[in-house]
């Protein structure tokens, strides 16, 4: 083991950690705003609008995302109507393929979690909104948005950490994120272990991280969810 060398290189694993956060951050951000009025569409009993939906969750949950990204980065390219076109100059940059193509990934799967807990909503609490008079766009923001999001919290968890995971394809398209550090050391210096050892380590420091955050979260913002014991129960 040479851990001497990978002390050395501090700073690329720096900026591969930085990389892969930054992915992280901007891909939930994007996929979260597309995904709440996908989410309406899915759950609407109109099939104009729930198809459509359903087909673009179903093709993009049906496919590898590292077969979307080289789609996304190396086929595109390849329609003469894209190149000249005012996108090209952007789908020249790995950055920005990456990111797309993550969002549109987990824009599907955030659609279908945020769907189910809508299901879920207990009809009272739409009822109770309605009796205070309140129109479909006011039910909308103050009761059902806030509601599913609570309620999808702890799925929603387990895919910002899968997206986190997933973001280790960048470094398949140039991009040196925490994989692509851990490449760059083993393609330069032969190393097999310490590279792959010290991702794997750093993965699981931000795993920690995230899952340490949706657990506050939840304390906050699930607590009157959970089961109640009444005092007879508890002395059982």
């Amino acid at each position: 083991m040479n851990w001497d060398l990978i002390a050395a290189h501090w700073l690329l694993f720096a900026h591969g950690v930085a990389l892969s956060l930054a992915l992280t951050a901007g891909t939930a951000v994007l996929g979260l705003l597309m995904s709440v009025p996908l989410a309406f569409a899915r759950h609407s009993t109109r099939r104009l609008c729930s198809q459509p939906v359903a087909a673009f969750t179903f093709v993009v949950r049906g496919t590898p995302c590292l077969v979307q990204l080289y789609l996304v980065y190396y086929g595109l390219s390849q329609f003469e109507a894209v190149r000249n076109s005012w996108l090209w100059p952007w789908l020249t940059n790995a950055s920005f393929c990456a990111l797309l193509t993550f969002a549109i990934n987990t824009t599907a799967y955030t659609t279908e979690i945020l769907s189910g807990a809508l299901a879920r909503l207990p009809p009272g609490e739409i009822e109770a909104g309605q009796s205070f008079g309140m129109s479909r766009w006011t039910l909308v923001r103050r009761i059902q948005v806030p509601a599913m999001l609570r309620r999808a919290l702890p799925q929603y968890a387990n895919e910002i950490i899968m997206l986190l995971h997933m973001t280790s394809l960048a470094g398949l398209v140039t991009l040196l994120d925490i994989t692509g550090a851990a490449r760059f050391i083993n393609a330069e210096f032969y190393l097999a272990f310490e590279p792959f050892i010290t991702a794997g380590a750093l993965y699981l420091a931000i795993t920690l991280v995230l899952v340490r955050c949706f657990g506050a979260a939840e304390n906050r913002w699930l607590a009157h969810l959970r089961p109640r014991h009444s005092p007879i129960q508890m002395r059982s």
